[in-house]
């Protein structure tokens, strides 16, 4: 990525950053100040209803209660009532390990031991590069069942004559619809029946576990009214699930927007080279009639060297009869791009390349200069051999 790409795409977060800000603190901070006025409220009443509590007392007292629910106690539990309920039995231990691995970190329960400390950070360690395995094999699978599913229907609208194009928009449309009402829709109804909640409270936690966000206000299976253990590990179950889909539907998209982007280079790289062929098509013509302004240098002539004597024939052979007179070579045709230094080269060449073959000088085309007083042409030595007998051609 290039180096101001980069730092727009910094400027372009960071503007969202902001703006998401000022949003939510416009909404949440006259909550805010609300409840803090609330608290005091209550906090006066309680101390004019009970004149022999003092408000350094009750100030400890609350104290001592916030840390009691920071450390996970219920204010609705006491010790009689329920005494065996507990937020680490088994099923939500397993819940609390599965949102560390998947990184969620809901935080309504937290480790308040040393040693729990310690075990979770090696426990992370290990856990999340495992599970990103996992939800890869998993995701892989799922996203090819669901297009395996989706290549029917896809068979049938083309059975229908309906265009390629519309019905790729349309697969995709399904696999979106199918996907957010099996792990988003179908999990909001019943997190609605199970825990009591809204359906505005129910589509916020599952959006919120969904992308790992995890704030932790809403928790399935964290109510004491709540008494299946088996229920928190299905909610896992579900996570794992609907990461999967969420990272596949992420991964096509990301596949897509990279075939998009190779296209689009290739396209720019086709204007590119039809634009550069243009102007020099456009350059030519102009330059064919007005004429250069000034023309180019000419390559210094090489000085005219004599051919070299052919081979001798060797002996016992008849001389070889003269090969046929090498017609010039056509003139290059004149084009735009083309200086004539170019074009003395390729006489120089082809001069030497006649000289070697048939020790003969062709004539210099029509229109070209030849050099200055050029020397004759030296007589082929005749190479030692037997007399010609009499009657037989030369």
């Amino acid at each position: 990525m290039r180096s101001t790409t980069l730092l727009a795409l910094l400027a372009l977060v960071l503007l969202y950053l902001v703006s998401g800000a000022l949003v939510f603190q416009a909404l949440e901070q006259p909550h805010e100040q609300q409840a803090q006025r609330e608290l005091g409220e209550v906090r006066e009443k309680f101390l004019r209803a009970h004149p022999c509590v003092s408000d350094q007392d009750l100030g400890i007292f609350i104290k001592d209660v916030a840390d009691a629910l920071g450390g996970g106690a219920d204010p609705d539990i006491n010790s009689s009532s329920n005494s065996n309920h507990s937020a680490w039995d088994l099923g939500s231990a397993f819940f609390f390990s599965g949102t560390i691995i998947t990184t969620i970190g809901y935080g309504n329960a937290a480790l308040r031991t040393d040693a729990g400390r310690l075990f979770c950070i090696f426990y992370a360690l290990v856990g999340i590069p495992l599970f990103g395995i996992l939800l890869a094999g998993v995701g892989d699978r799922l996203g090819s069942s669901l297009r395996r599913g989706i290549g029917h229907i896809e068979a049938i609208f083309l059975k229908w004559h309906v265009p390629p194009g519309l019905v790729r928009i349309l697969s995709a449309v399904l696999f979106l619809l199918i996907g957010c009402l099996l792990f988003v829709l179908t999990p909001t109804f019943v997190f609605c029946y199970v825990e009591g909640w809204s359906k505005l409270e129910a589509i916020y936690f599952v959006v919120v576990t969904l992308t790992t966000v995890g704030f932790g206000d809403y928790v399935a299976g964290a109510s004491p009214n709540q008494s299946n253990a088996a229920y928190q590990p299905l909610v896992w179950f579900w996570i794992l699930l609907g990461l999967a889909y969420f990272a596949s539907v992420l991964t096509t998209i990301g596949n897509w927007l990279r075939v998009v982007s190779r296209r689009t280079r290739a396209e720019m790289g086709g204007l590119t080279a039809q634009a550069a062929s243009w102007t020099g098509t456009v350059t030519a013509r102009v330059t064919q009639r007005v004429g250069p302004t000034a023309p180019p240098p000419l390559e210094k002539e090489r000085p005219f060297l004599p051919p070299p004597p052919c081979p001798a024939q060797p002996a016992g052979r008849p001389p070889s009869p003269l090969p046929l007179k090498a017609e010039p070579p056509s003139p290059p045709t004149a084009s735009a791009l083309d200086y004539p230094s170019e074009n003395l080269a390729f006489i120089d060449e082809s001069s030497d390349t006649q000289s070697e073959r048939g020790c003969a000088l062709p004539r210099a085309p029509r229109g070209r200069r030849r050099p200055p007083n050029p020397p004759r042409k030296p007589a082929r030595p005749r190479g030692p051999g037997r007399p010609r007998e009499r009657g037989v051609p030369a």
